[in-house]
């Protein structure tokens, strides 16, 4: 049940990605903060994301978030133990599947703007400042606030988000035991395809929805 509750905030996912690179050299705490104002800016804006337009969601989370996700760490976090029967070239695999599954996923949560408000409430950042967990909550128009962590680690000078946490179900987690269960009965390369096949029925649903 309370797994459930991630779909319906699908949007606020991929608020973080936005404009990252230019908040770069600020704390995690407003860089999302900076980045969720840009976002919700654009929405508002934007009839054409609002009203559906896939190719202008997917283009939007392609080029200003995709670049400010680690999906290989988050992949790997997914696949748990699991991960060392992969070769690299799966790894690899694994990761640009699974990073589509997400974008295809939560793509059409962006046309489900209305009027939410995003409150950052602090951050906690490790004693040698490479990882860092940024507290915020999602106030919608009607409806209880919902709590949403982001899970972040420093990359250069880039914060990059390698898991999400929306009332305290973690989004990785909430993959682990499905990507787990695949694994033992198709092996490694079965969970590629099911990370294939899972990507054409989300994108299929969103057309669906036009």
């Amino acid at each position: 049940m309370r797994a459930s509750i991630i779909k319906r905030v699908g949007l606020w996912l991929f608020l973080v990605g936005w404009g990252m690179a230019v908040w770069a050299a600020v704390t995690p705490e407003t860089v999302i903060s900076q980045t969720a104002d840009e976002v919700l800016n654009t929405l508002k804006t934007d009839k054409d994301i609002r009203n559906g337009d896939r190719a202008k969601a997917y283009a939007l989370i392609q080029n200003k978030v995709l670049p400010h996700f680690d999906f290989f760490r988050m992949t790997r976090l997914a696949m748990g133990k699991y991960w060392r029967d992969a070769s690299a070239a799966q790894q690899q695999q694994l990761a640009d599947g699974f990073r589509d599954l997400l974008v295809r996923t939560y793509s059409s949560s962006l046309s489900q703007y209305k009027d939410q408000q995003m409150k950052v409430k602090g951050s906690d950042i490790d004693s040698d400042g490479t990882e860092a967990t940024v507290h915020s909550l999602i106030i919608p128009s009607g409806g209880p606030s919902i709590p949403i962590d982001y899970r972040m680690e420093k990359v250069g000078d880039d914060w990059k988000v390698f898991d999400i946490q929306v009332d305290s179900v973690s989004l990785v987690t909430n993959y682990r035991g499905e990507f787990g269960e695949i694994v033992r009965s198709r092996g490694v390369d079965g969970l590629i395809q099911a990370l294939a096949e899972k990507s054409r029925q989300a994108e299929d649903k969103n057309a669906k929805k036009l």
